[in-house]
């Protein structure tokens, strides 16, 4: 892998991860297109690895509440202005377990990958995200959700094991559609994504020593780099866009995309 194409692959990572368009799908179509397709799945996980510190980042104020009013709770110390942190924990526990069920039982039973299948895939998030516009902001903040909004968006996170489905696009319209605000839909989407990434991690590091058959440590570390940075600009932007109601938008640009992996590589 050269200096360029880790460049590439690391900036089509960090804006895709974000944005509701599937990072692993366009992973898989461009390292087609570079002729990586060789290169094992781990290297996918280490760039994700590096967009995740982009969500510790940006929401590290709610990750440290969070984290804070756990301990609060644990010495039965816990006021008020805790309900809504401690109100996340148990749907975020939840969610976390349904998805790595799906997810592994999809893996077991289903192909997830392959140019034509990742088109296919990329077409129905574009239909995901055009039927969001349809959905009416809900009121729900933390402190109003439970179990059952977790359920839902575990399922659809748990669908995002298909490459082409964008775990990102799919967690935030299942969380508009269990009447969460939008801001609120956004952030517990990517507060979900830390488990579920360092999950992926765990389970793939047995592909290291093809990693690094494959990968020199200089381009792998260019393409972590490159994505954490772009990370960092596309989440930013995918918050606004949340808040705003737009999440549709992405459906043009995917529609001409899965067309054309489907019928032209």
């Amino acid at each position: 892998m050269s200096l360029i194409q880790a460049c590439v692959l690391g900036l089509v990572q960090g804006l895709a991860e974000f944005l509701p368009v599937s990072s692993s799908g366009h992973l898989v179509l461009f390292k087609d297109l570079l002729g990586l397709s060789e290169v094992p799945l781990l290297y996918d996980v280490i760039l994700h690895l590096a967009t995740l510190v982009a969500v510790l980042i940006v929401f590290r104020r709610r990750i440290l509440g969070i984290l804070a009013s756990l301990g609060r709770w644990i010495a039965r110390k816990n006021g008020r202005e805790d309900a809504a942190n401690l109100a996340i924990v148990g749907p975020l526990l939840l969610a976390t377990v349904v998805t790595a069920a799906i997810g592994f039982g999809i893996q077991k039973i289903l192909p997830t990958e392959g140019v034509r299948l990742v088109s296919i895939e990329l077409l129905v998030t574009a239909a995901v995200l055009a039927a969001s516009a349809l959905l009416k902001p809900g009121a729900k903040g933390y402190a109003d959700i439970g179990l059952g909004e977790g359920l839902a968006i575990g399922v659809a996170q748990g669908l995002g094991v298909f490459s082409g489905i964008s775990r990102s696009g799919f967690t935030i319209t299942a969380g508009l559609a269990a009447g969460m605000k939008r801001e609120e839909a956004g952030e517990f989407s990517f507060l979900l994504a830390i488990p579920a990434i360092l999950g992926a991690f765990v389970l793939e590091l047995k592909d290291l020593g093809s990693l690094t058959a494959s990968v020199e440590p200089l381009p792998l570390a260019v393409s972590a780099l490159v994505a954490f940075l772009s990370g960092l600009l596309a989440l930013s932007l995918l918050m606004r866009i949340v808040k705003r109601g737009k999440l549709a938008w992405f459906a043009v640009y995917l529609v001409p995309v899965g067309l054309a992996g489907l019928f032209l590589l």
